[in-house]
């Protein structure tokens, strides 16, 4: 995992690395982790950053991604998605170099959450480790095997970043019973090791968002951001569970953009993760 960290993320200075089960985990006991009062989270984002806030007791506070723009006092922690779920935004490298800044400002705890980072499409995005210039105080990074390998049911993720925060967390959450049982670990190490199949799955994506946005913008459909990860962000401007009965009219699911924020109300989240038969077969269905 160190390896990766360093020669696939850029990560330099000094680090470490902790195992947990699955992403999900850590998102969502960051925040009691580090008994945070105050979180910053993206005004359209994964719920369990939202969830995780209020299981910690925490103020939760949405902000944009424009960290120039985000409170400095009374802040615990602050996460970030690139590329985003829901909405594939790739985040440049001034809008993660402001965050990062951030940070170092207020002395909170910055946690990037990169799970998506392995699919780009028309853009590739960046860990913020690469950017940090070796010095990693207040900076996190989580990724999962999950998505990167298909490795769901191995519940197989980590999180990279400062070494006292991450020694501080393996302190407390051994006591949770939470350790990675070591096959597990070992099938994450072996993952690590191959980028091929991750170079094959990212090109299955590009052909499947290809396919499905050319048929939704076809129909009228705004397609926004999805410039990488698993997921198609689109409008037809309308309240987003006009647009999911109109998907499910059709024999298609898609996720109402409401489940992520109430900015994401107008939109829908659509999934690119069913095969290439069925993805064809939904394209097929929408144009008919």
């Amino acid at each position: 995992m160190h390896r990766y960290c360093s020669e696939v993320l850029g990560a330099t200075g000094e680090f470490d690395v902790l195992p947990t089960i699955g992403s999900k985990e850590i998102v969502a006991l960051l925040p009691f982790l580090l008994q945070a009062k105050r979180v910053l989270i993206p005004e359209i984002a994964y719920p369990t950053y939202r969830v995780g806030g209020i299981l910690a007791g925490a103020e939760v506070v949405e902000v944009d991604i424009d960290a120039s723009t985000w409170p400095v006092d009374r802040v615990d922690l602050a996460w970030i998605n690139s590329p985003s779920n829901p909405t594939g935004r790739v985040h440049n490298d001034a809008e993660l170099m402001a965050a990062i800044e951030w940070s170092r400002k207020s002395g909170s705890v910055l946690a990037s959450d990169e799970c998506y980072l392995s699919f780009p499409d028309t853009k590739q995005g960046r860990s913020v480790l690469s950017l940090a210039s070796g010095d990693n105080k207040g900076i996190l990074s989580i990724h999962s095997l999950s998505k990167r390998s298909n490795l769901a049911g191995y519940r197989g993720s980590f999180i990279a970043g400062d070494a006292k925060l991450i020694k501080q967390l393996l302190e407390i959450r051994k006591h949770m019973g939470m350790m990675v049982p070591l096959p597990v670990q070992l099938a994450t190490a072996a993952a690590l090791k191959d980028e091929i199949h991750v170079q094959q799955q990212a090109e299955r994506y590009k052909k499947r968002r290809a396919v499905l946005r050319q048929t939704l913008e076809g129909l009228g459909f705004k397609v926004e951001f999805s410039e990488a990860g698993l997921y198609l962000w689109c409008s037809r401007g309308e309240e987003d569970w006009q647009t999911v009965a109109w998907f499910a009219d059709r024999g298609v699911l898609v996720t109402p953009g409401s489940f992520y924020g109430n900015k994401g109300a107008r939109h829908v989240r659509i999934a690119l993760t069913a095969t290439d038969e069925k993805i064809n077969e939904a394209a097929k269905r929408l144009s008919a």
